[in-house]
């Protein structure tokens, strides 16, 4: 139990605990909250823009919830069809489900249930994004590297579950776009060869549509995805803590500390604020502009496909591999393999999951078991940072296949154009992105080493006695000089000579020949442009340069 210093009244008797203090010692006594919090509640953590992306995941999840949780109890998940008699007349008569209908309800017939809904939606595209650009800084920083490779994966895992929330929350409305997104859905599972029929009739009960799988996506994303994700939270937030924040080289700072300001009040009182910054803009959002008017989509008809029909911006992607993919199929005894679906069907998984193994891809090349709590700058690590780009610009060369319609009707041109150009972008894009990207992170690497050596341009022309013209740099400061020079610059990994001293050859594992390729296209020779040594910059000091 904490210790306290008992007060004493005019009368000198012991004046009583007050009753909050009370609760205090008595929750502490039976959790031992008191120890918990004092060496919790004085964690310091670095400050640094970048690192509010993952605050805004962290909020606009929470504002999900607290948005979902008023909406259940609004919504009605029944795929059974009645007759429509709401206040909107354009609908009046027209047969409907009870998902669609009780939609419909909320927007017109619910005091705040419109913006409560578009708050919701807004919240949806914001986590998702926030999501993604909180792994890219990650990635690119290098910040997924030990002791953080586990709450990488539990970030990748919330990301892919982010993405089937969000398709099982847009299918819930059944509107006329939203069921076009669960009939492609379906499309794509039948595309998967021996089991696609059968796993078909388990999610819809039978032929598609049926009457069961609003009920069933309702139960998902209510119930299961999201509790998931909650633990998913928590258990990355626990690692956040116990692992503590990655922080930027500069001086003082090391691999063994942090500076920044203590998680309390200095960090909760920022954080707290910056919640209700968030809350406020995806409340003005869904104030202002307008996100899936169900009522003028109108409902879901099988027979019925609404022109410019596109899924959530994080789900265009996986459609573009479907649209520009051309149709092959295979028959063969009895049965068709179609390939122009399942091909692109199969790619998706298989390019997110090229991200999550990338750290312990890194750390197999690389052979480095060492703890890292310092980021790196993105320019320090080429190979790492243009194979990002290379995956964000593959992101959106399919993301243009998948608005290929709204392309081709908004800028008048031919659709087989544009499905052409995604076909042939999808390989040369990424290539050129890594190469562009490679050059530009040298470019920046010798910008630095120069700006060490040299000073900052200062613009200010200066002639020297016998004539010559030189441009006056205004020298960095000790702390700017060890900022930039403060990373490393790995050697690359050798799988030494292939015959011993006795002139035998050595046996050399593949799997060690396949590493020391890799590692020297990632550290070898002209991959890294060296640092400025201390004689160098001795050198160019010494009088005989211009500073």
């Amino acid at each position: 139990m904490s210790e306290r210093t008992q007060d004493h009244g005019q009368d000198g008797r012991p004046t009583p605990p007050a009753k909050g203090e009370r609760l205090a010692d008595w929750a502490d006594g039976r959790l031992g909250i008191h120890t918990l919090g004092k060496s919790q509640l004085r964690k310091v953590f670095p400050d640094h823009w970048s690192f509010m992306f993952g605050e805004i995941c962290l909020y606009s999840f929470l504002i999900l919830i607290l948005t979902g949780v008023w909406l259940t109890l609004f919504f009605e998940p029944s795929g059974l069809e009645v007759e429509y008699n709401g206040p909107y007349e354009p609908l009046k008569g027209v047969l409907v489900t009870r998902a669609y209908e009780s939609t419909v309800d909320i927007s017109m017939e619910v005091r705040g249930g419109l913006l409560i809904r578009q708050i919701h939606h807004w919240a949806a595209l914001v986590f998702v994004a926030g999501m993604l650009v909180h792994m890219m800084r990650v990635f690119f920083t290098g910040a997924f590297r030990k002791p953080r490779e586990l709450n990488w994966l539990f970030g990748w895992t919330l990301l892919m579950l982010g993405l089937i929330t969000g398709l099982t929350g847009y299918s819930l409305p059944d509107d006329l776009l939203s069921g076009t997104g669960v009939r492609f859905a379906q499309g794509a599972i039948l595309s998967i060869p021996v089991v696609g029929t059968y796993l078909s009739f388990f999610l819809f009960g039978g032929e598609f549509p049926g009457h069961d799988i609003i009920p069933r996506l309702f139960a998902v994303h209510v119930l299961l995805l999201p509790g998931i994700m909650l633990g998913l939270v928590v258990a990355h937030l626990i690692l956040v803590f116990y692992h503590k924040h990655t922080q930027f080289a500069g001086p003082g700072r090391s691999e063994r500390n942090v500076i920044g300001a203590p998680f309390f009040p200095v960090y909760v009182a920022k954080a707290g604020g910056f919640f209700f910054l968030v809350f406020g803009v995806l409340a003005l959002m869904g104030a202002v502009a307008t996100i899936n008017p169900v009522w003028a989509l109108g409902p879901y008809r099988p027979d019925m496909v609404g022109t410019g029909a596109q899924p959530d911006w994080y789900l265009g992607f996986s459609e573009g591999l479907i649209r520009v993919m051309p149709s092959w199929e295979i028959n063969a005894w009895g049965h068709t393999l179609e390939l122009g679906v399942f091909i692109p069907f199969a790619l998706f998984p298989l390019i997110m999951m090229a991200i999550a193994v990338y750290p312990f891809a890194e750390a197999w090349v690389t052979k480095d078991r060492r703890e890292h709590h310092i980021a790196d700058r993105p320019r320090n690590a080429p190979a790492r940072t243009s194979f990002g780009v290379a995956w964000l610009s593959l992101y959106g060369v399919l993301m243009v296949g998948g608005g290929n319609d709204i392309w081709a009707t908004h800028f008048h041109l031919s659709i087989n154009a544009i499905t052409w150009f995604v076909r042939i972008a999808f390989f040369v894009v990424p290539p050129l992105a890594y190469a562009v990207t490679y050059r530009v992170c040298l470019g920046l690497q010798r910008r630095d080493r120069a700006k060490v050596l040299h000073g900052r341009e200062s613009g200010i022309i200066k002639r020297l006695p016998h004539g010559e013209y030189v441009e006056v740099h205004q020298p960095l400061s000790q702390a700017e000089r060890y900022t930039l020079t403060a990373h490393e610059q790995p050697v690359p990994f050798e799988v030494g000579p292939l015959v011993d001293a006795n002139g035998v050859a050595r046996k050399v594992p593949r799997a060690d020949r396949l590493r020391a390729r890799l590692s020297r296209a990632m550290y070898g020779p002209g991959t890294q442009v060296p640092k400025p040594t201390a004689q160098e910059y001795r050198q160019v000091h010494s009088g005989d340069g211009h500073p």
